[in-house]
Order: C-alpha cells, then structure tokens, then sequence
C-alpha cells in the first residue's frame, strides 16, 4: 500500500471506527486490551495498517526509531510464535506484550524467529502509540519460543493487598537505581523467590555446571548468573552499566502486581570500569568500548517485595534516545510515571 493508500485508509477507519462494536465501548478491559494486540499482530503479518483502528495522530516507533505506520516490521513479519506474556492496564488504556514472532527469511521456505517488546496504547477505541523492541536474535528467540510465561504473572494479588501505582514504581525502580549505584549496600526489595529472565535466558539462579565449583558472591571478581537476585546486588559486580536512564514507567497491572518500563543500560567504559567491591577490593571490568542495552523490563511487585523480573533487550547505539522523550528526559535516571499521559 503506498502512502497516499495508507493515509486514506486511516482516515476512513477514524471516521468509521464508532459504528465497531468494540470500538463505540468507553472504556477498554483486559480482554478488550490484549485483543487489540492480537489484531495489532495480525495486521503486522497481513502488512495492512488499514485492519486496525488507528488514531488520526498516531505515532509508532521501533527499536527507539520514529516511523511512518506500514513501515519496519509491518513489511516483514511472517507469523506469531508461540510465547504470549501480556501487562494490561485498564485504568490507562496501555497494555504491553512479550512474545516470540517470526519475520522474512532468505529461503522463502523459512522463517526467522524474533522476540517482540510491544506497548500499545488505546484511546477512544483506538491505537494512538505503538512501541516496540525487536530482538534479532534467532537462538534467544527459538529458546524462548519453547517457554511458557511464569503462572506468576497471571495470579491476581488480593485486593486488600494491591499496591499503589506510585508503590509498584518505587519498588520496581529500585532495581534500576540499586543496578546504577552498584554499592552493595542498597535498597534491594528481592523476594527470595526473585528470579530474572531476559530474552528467554534464565539470568539468576542457575545451576552450577558439573566439575565446577559455585562462585562466593563475596569473594568472587566475576559476576555469575548462578547467584540469586539479592546476591548479584549485594555483590557489587555491576559497576559496568554506570547510567540506568530514560526509566519510562508505562503499564501498571494493579490486578496482578506487575510494573513494565523501557529504559537504557549505558556502558560508558573508561573510568566507569573501575571500582571497588563493597569489601574495597579492586576490579576492571565491564564494556571498553560505550554502548547501550535498549530494553522493556517487567517486575511482578507484591508484598512491598520484586517476585520476577523479565526483560526484552538489545544493544543498541551508545546514549540512544527512546523516541518518547525530550532530549534532558533521555539522559536523565529519574523515573518517570507516563502510563497516564
């Protein structure tokens, strides 16, 4: 569809949209949220914006990248896959998505599996913002893609016991500020259940290979994936990522406890890749060169504590900005709560 096509089209689905059942509704449930990403999906594999309800003042970005709707993904992705975690937040109208997909391949007769970080945002009965973070990476994706999202992040939290909006920020986002200041000796709200996957890979608590002895988080100058939440932090070994920035709170599922951000992990080398662990001991290490970890990450809050935290990443240009922000935004560590704006 050429642009002209496409202009028509949403155009014709914003004066139309009000005679859809699903769209004349005033608000938007959960159910009504994750099938709006479902249909999202579906019009991305039939490369044809004009199946979705779009705002007139849409705006879509990819991999921090601003585009013109029917552009990126929407000329390449072939099918979903199998991984579907959905983040819904009825009270803002957003609703975020993790999930394995599929895009061209050079053999016609293939495909090439990718994971999705996705956020839409519905207003009116419509999508008004489309973001999202394409993984390119074919192992991650294939390893995902035989997973099934963690029941945790669909069992609701009683409702005598749901936190606050600006709670479930502040608990999440420690993770964040505890990361970046890399003393040992914050704030860590870790359950003893806390566990981290990021991009399909299990990034704590993994077993110690056979012959192998288990690092000491206290002794050791190698940060290990077979050590808990709590003992990576305590560790100190994560100097390396020096600026946890653009921390954009999005989607807040007070139902089930789950908080979902995009932000960046800049690895700015130099000096950055040197410091001491909380006993004094000196390391080097980390990045030499600066780059960038683009990422969605969600945190299922409960109890004032982090039970499971799941990230879609990617390197990305050393201080990319995430299309969503000011430039000051952009560079700033303070969170930020947008899933109301």
């Amino acid at each position: 569809m050429n642009k002209l096509g496409l202009l028509a089209a949403v155009a014709a689905l914003s004066a139309a949209g009000s005679a859809h059942p699903a769209l004349a509704a005033a608000g938007c449930d959960r159910a009504c949220l994750e099938g709006f990403v479902d249909r999202y999906l579906d019009a991305l594999i039939a490369h044809d914006p004009s199946r979705m309800p779009l705002a007139r003042d849409v705006k879509y970005t990819e991999d921090g990248q601003q585009l013109d709707i029917g552009d990126g993904l929407w000329r390449t992705m072939k099918s979903r896959g199998k991984y579907r975690l959905f983040v819904s937040d009825v009270k803002a109208g957003q609703v975020g998505f993790f999930g394995t997909i599929a895009e061209e391949n050079k053999d016609p007769s293939k495909v090439t599996p990718d994971i999705i970080g996705l956020r839409l945002k519905v207003r009116d009965g419509r999508i008004s913002e489309i973001e999202q973070i394409v993984v390119r990476n074919e192992k991650s994706a294939e390893h995902l893609d035989t997973l099934k999202p963690d029941p945790i992040y669909v069992q609701a939290v009683p409702a005598g016991q749901r936190m606050s909006r600006a709670d479930m920020i502040s608990t999440a986002d420690k993770y964040f500020s505890g990361m970046q200041l890399n003393d040992g000796k914050g704030d860590y709200p870790f359950a003893d259940d806390c566990n981290r996957l990021e991009n399909g890979n299990l990034a704590t608590n993994n077993p110690t290979p056979p012959g192998e002895k288990r690092p000491d988080p206290k002794t050791s100058l190698v940060y290990s994936g077979q050590w808990s939440c709590m003992e990576q932090f305590k560790s100190g070994l994560i100097h390396f990522v020096n600026r946890i920035r653009d921390r954009r709170w999005v989607v807040l599922d007070e139902e089930r406890g789950i908080a979902l951000a995009f932000a960046f992990f800049d690895h700015s080398g130099g000096s950055t890749r040197h410091f001491k662990t909380p006993d004094g001991r000196d390391v080097v290490a980390g990045p030499v060169q600066p780059w960038t970890w683009e990422l969605a990450e969600l945190f299922k809050v409960q109890d004032g504590k982090i039970h499971r935290i799941e990230a879609v990443l990617q390197r990305s240009p050393y201080g990319m900005p995430s299309g969503w922000s000011t430039h000051a935004q952009a560079m700033s560590d303070k969170p930020r709560d947008v899933s109301m704006d």
